[in-house]
């Protein structure tokens, strides 16, 4: 792909459980507009969204009468597609990025390899099973979801904290950031795909 070509997808997906359509801009300033009908969810891929620069659009219909597990799933199999598209080959970006990000109480650190190889750790526990109405223990199948399909492997660690909300708005904020660097075109690659095996 080369560097001047937009990096844009479009992918729908649709099941007995859930229907999910994404569009995304990798290069673009952070808009966002969501609609899973999970409000505190909505509110995590906004942080998501405005904190990468990547524009999203992002409507899901599931079956929220039984729960939330196949809409937060399947979004992040979806949004996961839809970055793997938009990035083509992969060839110019920077691939690799981490930081730790503060919030109050909270210290939670990302660290994204741009790779191909699908993979995450999930070093992150609440106190509470649910922030809002939402089951924490579906941060986890989300962001799951969302390595496997975007062909990243992904290590997010909360260092500590209290506040479940602020867990989990790190998480997503530090996952943002990390994505926001590693994603990125690097003018020294000169379009080089960055693995030494010249593919990834």
């Amino acid at each position: 792909m080369s560097k001047s070509a937009p990096r844009t997808a479009k992918i729908s997906r649709k099941t007995a459980e859930t229907e999910i359509s994404v569009e995304i801009n990798l290069d673009g300033t952070g808009a966002y507009d969501v609609n899973t009908g999970i409000g505190f969810f909505d509110h995590m891929l906004e942080q998501l969204s405005r904190h990468s620069l990547i524009d999203f659009k992002v409507r899901a219909r599931g079956d929220l009468h039984i729960d939330a597990h196949h809409t937060a799933e399947d979004t992040g199999i979806v949004l996961g597609q839809a970055v793997s598209k938009a990035l083509g080959d992969r060839a110019g970006i920077t691939r690799y990025a981490s930081m730790d990000l503060a919030m109050d109480e909270t210290l939670t650190r990302a660290a994204v390899d741009v790779s191909g190889r699908p993979y995450l750790i999930w070093q992150v526990s609440f106190s509470k099973a649910k922030v809002g109405d939402f089951d924490t223990e579906l941060f986890k199948e989300f962001f799951q979801a969302f390595a496997q399909h975007a062909g990243i492997t992904l290590h997010v660690t909360n260092h500590y904290g209290e506040n479940g909300h602020h867990i989990a708005e790190t998480c997503f904020k530090a996952v943002a950031r990390v994505l926001r660097v590693a994603l990125e075109i690097d003018p020294r690659q000169n379009n080089r795909v960055p693995s030494t095996k010249g593919s990834l």
